[in-house]
């Protein structure tokens, strides 16, 4: 049995484009998931774990560009190669511009295809931060082991409950990046609190208040108008 290579999501509402490549993709060792309606790839998105996406431009319920869109504003990891009409030349530019990795137009011969996802999977591989696989995360005199969930500072001992822990974690792995209160909202509540922000606020608080012992300097930093950063005292 042929050893599969990766995880490929397939948004394609066009039933017969989407099982061809189902089925050719599948054939070459890769585990596929197809949906039809661009909510539900916003879904499958959210609650699975995929290497790449396929991505039909023209979708019912949530167009491709709107869910790049949503997706780019978290993760910058994983590839999305568009699949667009041959004329939809602005298609092509929106979604480049908003971190599409790659495009092909429709109609494309299936090892074209394939040969790009490919190269978007080896760039991957090159360029995915080791961070976010780490068990153990470090900054300053910060550190978080994720297998036992134990936080210590400067060697001490941190209790946080599980939403401070995934909040923490969250900013560790991203440390030094400014943070917008929408994008910490999205990555550790998720969508169903959207536009709730001051629940970021609030448990930022909650965890600055554990983490800054006294003579320690502050880790987690605002950036007034935008969010939080977490980074080394200047």
């Amino acid at each position: 049995m042929t050893t599969k290579k990766g995880t490929i999501l397939v948004v394609e509402d066009e039933e017969k484009i989407a099982r061809v490549l189902e089925l050719e993709l599948e054939y070459e060792g890769y585990s596929v998931t197809k949906v039809m309606d661009g909510l539900e790839a916003l879904e499958a998105y959210r609650t699975g774990s995929w290497d790449l996406i396929l991505l039909d431009v023209m979708l019912p319920g949530l167009s491709g560009i709107e869910l790049l869109r949503r997706i780019r504003k978290n993760d910058l990891n994983t590839p999305v190669i568009l699949l667009t009409a041959k004329s939809s030349v602005e298609d092509k530019v929106s979604g480049l511009d908003l971190g599409a990795n790659d495009y092909i137009t429709k109609p494309f011969q299936i090892e074209e295809l394939l040969a790009r996802i490919r190269a978007a999977l080896r760039i991957k591989q090159v360029e995915q931060p080791q961070v976010e696989d780490s068990i153990l995360l470090c900054f300053a005199d910060l550190s978080i082991d994720q297998k036992s969930r134990e936080v210590l500072r400067a060697g001490e001992p941190i209790e946080l409950t599980p939403r401070e822990f995934d909040l923490l974690v969250y900013l560790m792995v991203h440390k030094r990046q400014v943070l917008s209160r929408d994008q910490i909202l999205e990555a550790v509540w998720g969508y169903d609190f959207f536009g709730d922000t001051n629940v970021v606020d609030v448990y930022i608080r909650y965890v600055r208040k554990k983490l800054d012992l006294p003579h320690l300097p502050a880790l987690i930093h605002t950036v007034r108008g935008i969010g939080y950063v977490m980074k080394d005292a200047k």
